[in-house]
């Protein structure tokens, strides 16, 4: 089995990657949403929304 991120042969204690290099550079593309797919889903009503303005807040 070879590395998804380099190609390289994988090692036991990291597999299926060949290092923590690049195990950690696949949870970073997971983390930042790399990995994402296309959806068809209708945007979230919160998504839709201006973003508001901070000078309306009221301080407590």
């Amino acid at each position: 089995m070879s590395c998804p991120i380099c190609g390289e042969s994988t090692v036991p204690a990291f597999r299926p990657f060949c290092s923590k290099r690049c195990a950690d550079i696949d949870l970073a593309r997971w983390l930042k949403g790399s990995y994402s797919l296309p959806s068809e889903d209708e945007p979230d009503a919160g998504d839709l929304l201006p973003d508001p303005d901070p000078t309306l807040r009221r301080n407590h």
